[in-house]
């Protein structure tokens, strides 16, 4: 399954780190954060539970840019 969301980063190299956070969340297969035009597209592992990734995704992203926002 994929999903897009929308996000909140304020230059392209803490984007970069966001996507790198997010990749290496256990239950994404594939991430990609576009900082321009402010959306971050997830491929998610069969039978994960999307929103429990995305939380535990979130909080990595934290972790590595705290002025971050991912609009679950």
């Amino acid at each position: 399954m994929k999903k897009t969301y929308k996000v909140d980063v304020d230059c392209a190299n803490c984007a970069a780190k966001m996507e790198e956070a997010v990749k290496n969340t256990k239950g994404v297969k594939d991430a990609t954060l576009s900082f321009m035009t402010l959306k971050l597209k997830v491929e998610f592992e069969d039978g994960v539970n999307v929103d429990d990734v995305m939380q535990e995704a979130y909080k990595n992203c934290k972790v590595v840019e705290d002025d971050c926002e991912i609009y679950l």
